[in-house]
């Protein structure tokens, strides 16, 4: 795992294997802040952390270029946790395992944390590189990106001293992002008091279903992999109906901006319908994977009998319930019209958590538009209010209007042309990115994201190429040093 600091260039790479040594998964930040607080000490330059958990550093310019126009490279500290099911590891206390796959890093067993690992690394090797040329230069690492937004939503106003802001969080290498969905948190509950079970009667059956592919809920939307909630309402629906099944919890999904991979449900049923229902389970197995062909190649489907549990849902509320999720929208609403190959408006189911007399669903809805995403939020709040359920908003944040004409962005353009011989990619991307917030501060900013190339974010699958990494740095340090002057 140790010659991962060895890959070219050695400064990002040497870096980004140090923040894989300390835990930062979302909501446990404390050990990484400190490390990038005692880094930034070591570099020599300004650091401190603001009263939004962020980590600030800031390098003067270089002598004689005091007169450029001042740069914000930002990026997100924490990584999201998501492990595979025979996975031990603990993300609070243990180090990510590394290693190299051919052209890929991975990790073992876990997320890479590459997503925004990488985009920290060359803020690292910048401020700690004294032979670098540029105009001053902040450096703003958010904390809690994936959860919520939460450091760039509580940044101070008055913080950033920069003209021009450069995010580190594209992850598709000559593409130059100029523009993003915005997004909003819908949570559905509804309490409810169980009834007690019969023994004499009633068996008891958990089914599992996993092995999906999961993935970004922003970037791979649109690709038609299966989530794994609205799959198993398919089945379950079909359990009450044929088996005369009742819920008595249900868990499925554990990251608001990932789509789900794994949901596992415990049935009561009648005794004698046992048998039908794993046989149901089969016949469900079969069409899933012939239905994910060429999508999902990893679909497990399996029932096990369990000890019967004292208590399950009250009959009505375990109709309404499962009627609501299966009704609940997932996937993408529609296309932007100016760009047809990018995702304008979607949700994702991507929680429920059922059990013990309390139900909660869980939804990350995007849109570049404001009015299709509160669109997509009057389509939730109906499909559960059917359903007696209580609904909430939280964490809105807006989309980030592309503008083809930014100065940063055609200086990029230029540099990437020059360099590597060949034209660079405008995109404008569905999935949410911390500019829309922190132009809602800071509107003058000229902004615009960029980045090495990794694939398949928010999963245990998730993987940086490798020979992408050495020219995204390249391009970063001749573009700091041609940056114009106020």
């Amino acid at each position: 795992m140790s010659e991962i600091k060895n890959l070219k260039p050695e400064c990002i790479w040497r870096n980004f294997y140090k923040l894989t040594q300390v835990p930062r998964p979302s909501g446990h930040l404390e050990k990484i802040q400190q490390f990038l607080l005692d880094f930034g000490k070591e570099a020599g330059v300004e650091v401190f952390k603001d009263p939004a958990n962020n980590i600030v550093m800031r390098k003067p310019a270089s002598p004689g270029m005091e007169k450029k126009k001042g740069v914000i490279l930002q990026a997100h500290m924490d990584m999201v946790p998501q492990k595979t099911p025979e996975s031990t590891h603990n993300f609070e206390t243990d180090p990510i395992q590394p290693w190299i796959d051919g052209e890929w890093v991975k990790a073992k067993g876990t997320t890479l944390g590459a997503d925004n690992g990488l985009g920290v690394a060359a803020i690292m090797a910048v401020m700690e590189d004294k032979t670098l040329k540029h105009g001053p230069i902040d450096a703003l690492i958010t904390a809690d990106e994936e959860t919520g937004m939460y450091g760039a939503n509580d940044l101070p106003e008055n913080e950033l001293q920069g003209d021009i802001l450069m995010n580190l969080d594209s992850e598709t290498w000559g593409k130059f992002v100029i523009g993003s969905a915005g997004g909003i948190d819908v949570t559905a509950t509804l309490g409810y008091k169980e009834e007690e079970t019969n023994p004499a009667e009633d068996a008891a059956v958990k089914v599992t279903l996993k092995g999906l592919r999961g993935g970004h809920s922003g970037l791979e939307i649109h690709e038609g992999r299966g989530n794994a909630n609205k799959m198993m309402a398919r089945f379950v629906r079909e359990a009450i109906e044929e088996d005369d099944a009742r819920l008595v919890s249900w868990h499925g999904g554990n990251m608001r901006n990932a789509i789900p991979f794994k949901a596992e449900v415990v049935l009561t049923l009648p005794k004698e319908n046992v048998d039908d229902l794993k046989q149901a389970v089969e016949d469900w197995k079969a069409d899933f994977i012939d239905e994910y062909k060429g999508i999902e190649s990893g679909i497990e489907f399996f029932a096990e009998d369990v000890a019967l549990p004292q208590a399950q849902l009250p009959e009505e509320i375990n109709d309404n319930l499962i009627n609501a999720i299966l009704a609940c929208h997932d996937g993408v609403v529609r296309m932007i019209p100016s760009y047809p190959d990018v995702v304008e408006t979607s949700s994702n189911l991507a929680i429920i958590d059922i059990e013990g007399g309390n139900a909660k669903l869980q939804i990350l809805a995007r849109s570049s538009r404001e009015d299709m995403k509160q669109y997509i939020v009057d389509m939730l709040e109906s499909c559960f209010a059917m359903a007696g359920m209580k609904v909430e908003t939280a964490g809105s944040y807006g989309g980030w209007d592309p503008n083809p004409d930014s100065e940063i962005l055609n200086l990029l353009l230029k540099e990437y042309k020059e360099l590597f011989g060949e034209d660079g990619i405008v995109q404008v991307d569905h999935a949410g990115l911390e500019c829309s917030v922190i132009l809602g501060k800071y509107p003058w900013l000229d902004v615009v994201s960029l980045g090495p190339t990794m694939k398949s974010p928010h999963t245990t699958t998730e993987r940086a190429l490798i020979k992408t990494v050495e020219p995204f740095w390249i391009l970063l340090k001749k573009t700091l040093e041609d940056i114009p002057e106020k």
